[in-house]
């Protein structure tokens, strides 16, 4: 029986060094070996930006979207809180900026989603038919909107999303941040648009046409989900429509996060996929190379081959953690490289946290998450949540 566990965990880790490479390649094809699109389709713009308190320099973050190369567009703010510390730095853009049309939406929680709640506020709000969101963390360059917009020019597709990377990380949690988006997330994006075709968005980009929008129910209709993102690539995919991954890539700021922060974090995006996508999550583990292959020393008792397997596997993912990084512009992935065995054995663990609990921590408040997608409130005590936590119902 071990002897057969211990072929099986060679022949994973032989799958997953094939699986970087793949993963560099098809990264490196994307961003770097096809034409730019087009950027003359340029109908008035409405930017919608859902905040919640303030992200690590959010000043910048949002007049980064205040500086657009694009003829017509406004800039929309919603808040759920009238007491929000974001609020003054929104004004503060409105004086900065008085050519641009910059208003501030509030109105109530419509479900434990916030965000989705707010982007109802602010779709109900705007001026015009094409509807760009973007998280609050993200920063952009001034060719930002004519590039995530030209796509819409084809009727077929539906909705444009980029990649994203990690930027000013000032703490160690914050480098490890960095490197988990550039070196893993962002290829395994890159996969499964390129090989699988899935179409799904992300926070940090999402423009779409609001007829569209409406047919698939509006925001409110996915109130209650943790993954708005996802409910939204999959519904419009199911309208028939094409979801477009943009060569466009985000920054997100990511300033000093602790490591209670970056574990809730990637806790919630881990449990986000596996209800999002039930049957492709037990397959990541093929993309854990390093603890995989430290997993085959311990079974092996310390054999050699073990550790050459190890010391294959650190290689595979430098160079090409390396190369994908230089295909993306990513400089802080670069700077922080040597910690990517530290890196890597912390996804595995947080996957495997991930595919264990249902407890979401999301800008503090607390949620427990259902099978279906949907969350609500947990509960405030510990027996409580413990019942919850033992009762999984759909």
């Amino acid at each position: 029986m071990l002897e057969t566990l211990q072929l099986l965990l060679l022949l994973l880790v032989t799958v997953s060094w094939i699986y970087w490479l793949v993963a560099w390649w098809l990264t490196h094809r994307f961003f770097r070996s096809r034409p730019r699109a087009p950027a003359d389709y340029t109908p008035p713009v409405s930017l919608l930006k859902p905040i919640r308190g303030l992200d690590a320099q959010a000043l910048a973050n949002f007049a980064s979207f205040c500086q657009q190369h694009y003829s017509e567009y406004e800039l929309l703010f919603g808040f759920a809180d009238a007491n929000d510390p974001g609020i003054a730095v929104a004004r503060q853009l409105q004086r900065e900026h008085p050519e641009l049309t910059i208003r501030l939406v509030t109105g109530p929680v419509l479900g434990p989603n916030r965000k989705a709640s707010l982007l109802h506020h602010l779709v109900a709000s705007a001026q015009y038919d094409i509807l760009v969101i973007s998280d609050s963390d993200m920063r952009v360059t001034p060719d930002y909107l004519r590039r995530v917009v030209a796509p819409l020019e084809h009727p077929a597709t539906g909705l444009v999303t980029c990649c994203y990377r990690g930027e000013n990380a000032k703490t160690l949690p914050a480098g490890l941040e960095a490197l988990y988006i550039g070196t893993c997330f962002l290829p395994s994006v890159i996969i499964a648009n390129q090989i699988f075709k899935f179409g799904f968005a992300m926070g940090s980009t999402a423009a779409l046409r609001r007829s569209d929008l409406a047919r698939l129910g509006g925001f409110r209709s996915i109130a209650e989900y943790l993954a708005d993102d996802y409910q939204l690539g999959a519904r419009i995919t199911d309208l028939g429509l094409r979801v477009q991954l943009s060569d466009y890539v985000v920054a997100t700021v990511l300033g000093a996060t602790s490591f209670r922060e970056l574990w809730h974090r990637e806790t919630r995006w881990n449990r986000c996929a596996r209800v999002s996508r039930p049957w492709c999550y037990p397959g990541l583990f093929i993309t854990f190379s390093t603890p995989l292959a430290l997993l085959y020393i311990l079974l092996s008792g310390l054999a050699p081959i073990g550790w050459g397997m190890l010391a294959v596997s650190v290689a595979v993912r430098w160079l090409a953690s390396a190369l994908i990084s230089a295909s993306t512009g990513d400089v802080v992935s670069r700077r922080w490289l040597l910690w990517l065995p530290v890196r890597d054995v912390m996804t595995s663990l947080a996957w495997l946290a991930g595919g264990l609990g249902r407890l979401i921590v999301w800008r503090g408040d607390r949620f427990i998450l259902r099978s279906d997608g949907r969350m609500e409130p947990a509960p405030s005590t510990r027996t409580d949540w413990l019942r919850e936590f033992m009762a999984w119902r759909p």
